[in-house]
């Protein structure tokens, strides 16, 4: 089994029960292709750097997946056609660090 970090953004203008049926879609493409979510990351709503198609902001969403080519061929074939997904990037990896949140927001 491979490791992969799968992160999408989504349309700035999408409600938040819009941006859970993506992400629950996304999630049983990857299990229906014999592949596991070891964790879903919800990274918020961030600016873009410059403008992409037509958006200036997005929400970002981090999975990390373990399991074979086939499950993330199938997911990027699936976001290539969404409408809702701005961008998307998939990355090999050895190993997945489940411990560390990005994102995270601090409590001082």
């Amino acid at each position: 089994m491979n490791n992969y970090e799968h992160t999408f953004v989504l349309k700035q203008d999408l409600s938040e029960k819009q941006q859970k049926n993506l992400i629950s879609k996304y999630e049983d493409i990857v299990k229906n292709n014999m592949g596991k979510i070891m964790g879903i990351e919800n990274w918020g709503f961030l600016n873009f750097s410059y403008p992409i198609k037509k958006n200036k902001r997005g929400f970002y969403i981090h999975f990390k997946i373990e399991g074979s080519g086939t499950a993330v061929r199938e997911l990027e074939n699936a976001e290539r056609i969404d409408t809702s997904i701005i961008r998307f990037l998939t990355i090999k990896v050895k190993t997945l660090d489940l411990k560390t949140k990005y994102f995270e927001a601090k409590n001082n």
